[in-house]
């Protein structure tokens, strides 16, 4: 499903998701009001995307976001006046969630604005991210919560880690050499781009 929010007092624009005809949205997905999917985007089903509240939410090119996410955000407006604290800025322009380039968010992430996501990060099953900006070349191992912290280029977080203050952020190991979970957001990233094409060739 793809369509326009609905006008409230903290959202009230009407807005239409803007898809690059490259992306692929299954039927079982919603993608919702003010939304951006860049190039190659893979929706898989039962995910929902919703811009109906906070928003603008972007999802860059060659990003995927896998089975049972959810993309949603806390009110960026009320009565025609930005609510601040609910913004991210990324390269001078304000978003509810900003998911960068080549970001992977597996089964059922919750990324949950505001929140930035940026390139080519992995984001596993069932994590939640809110209030929170990752890095890029990220791991964020399956089951982890972040809750208002920043998470440096090229950390990993451990699965299962709840990350509540920036000390414990900061204290997050590095991606080496020897990691063994360093390489294999390339290679889902590749699977999603190559369903992406071939489901929206199926379609047509």
């Amino acid at each position: 499903m793809i369509e326009r929010n609905v006008a409230t007092d903290f959202s009230p624009t009407v807005t239409a998701p803007r898809i690059d005809p490259t992306a692929y949205v299954h039927p079982l997905a919603a993608v919702i009001g003010n939304v951006r999917l860049g190039r190659n985007v893979m929706v898989s089903p039962t995910a929902s995307v919703r811009g109906d509240e906070g928003q603008p939410l972007h999802i860059g090119d060659d990003s995927n976001i896998q089975d049972g996410v959810v993309i949603h955000a806390l009110e960026t407006e009320l009565n025609g006046r930005p609510v601040e604290k609910n913004l991210r800025e990324v390269a001078g322009v304000l978003y509810a969630v900003y998911v960068g380039n080549r970001v992977s968010l597996a089964h059922q992430v919750q990324i949950h604005g505001p929140a930035v996501v940026l390139d080519d990060t992995f984001v596993g099953m069932k994590s939640l991210v809110f209030r929170s900006e990752v890095g890029r070349d990220c791991v964020i191992e399956p089951g982890v919560i972040l809750m208002g912290v920043r998470v440096a280029d090229r950390r990993y977080c451990p699965a299962g880690s709840v990350i509540r203050n920036q000390a414990d952020a900061d204290a997050l190991p590095a991606i080496t050499d020897d990691y063994p979970l360093r390489e294999m957001n390339r290679g889902v990233v590749h699977v999603n781009t190559a369903l992406a094409k071939g489901y929206l060739a199926a379609s047509r």
